[in-house]
């Protein structure tokens, strides 16, 4: 047998892609602290915490707006499944955290979507789950934008647009039901 056969199989890891965004970011440097050029390994058994205190958070943004603790984020496995996710909790007595629409007061709590934005005062982030298998610990993959995040992936618009330009609700208001035409009778 070669060595490649031997070698033990390379497990996949849960990663947790962060896409942060504040409006002053370039003249405040309040993400001066965090490592965007690569992956972080964080254990399992520990909470991801971001907020100011640099002895209590692993992730510091310098910004006294900033909670001490503002939110923490723990890598679980769902009961009777073989999937893994995240929990976001709420640390702030001061600022509400929004995850898409729904809003966190404190210590409240809930379970991240594969992909959402999560917001507290000015500060965006696009938080994004990369599925994995290993059960000790999971990465976390900072990026910066440069444009807001909530300006920048806007959600499509729910109703199709058809080719000829006119939004069906134009003409549904006109008192007209839809009817289907034939592209060659235009």
């Amino acid at each position: 047998m070669s060595s490649f056969e031997e070698a033990e199989t390379e497990e996949t890891v849960t990663c947790l892609h962060l896409t942060l965004y504040h409006p002053g970011q370039a003249e405040k440097m309040m993400f001066r602290c965090l490592n965007f050029l690569r992956r972080e390994q964080v254990r399992a058994d520990d909470a991801a915490k971001f907020g100011r205190d640099s002895t209590l958070c692993r992730y510091n943004l310098m910004d006294t707006r900033v909670s001490r603790i503002q939110f923490s984020l723990q890598f679980y496995r769902k009961l009777h499944t073989s999937e893994y996710g995240f929990e976001i909790k709420n640390l702030s007595k001061k600022t509400k955290l929004t995850v898409d629409q729904t809003e966190l007061g404190y210590l409240n709590k809930i379970d991240l979507p594969w992909r959402c934005i999560i917001c507290f005062g000015d500060y965006q982030i696009l938080a994004e789950i990369q599925e994995g298998e290993a059960v000790d610990y999971f990465e976390t993959h900072l990026h910066l934008a440069e444009a807001p995040i909530l300006q920048e992936r806007c959600l499509p618009s729910l109703q199709p647009i058809p080719e000829n330009g006119i939004s069906p609700s134009f003409s549904l208001s006109q008192g007209k039901s839809p009817t289907e035409i034939d592209e060659n009778e235009l």
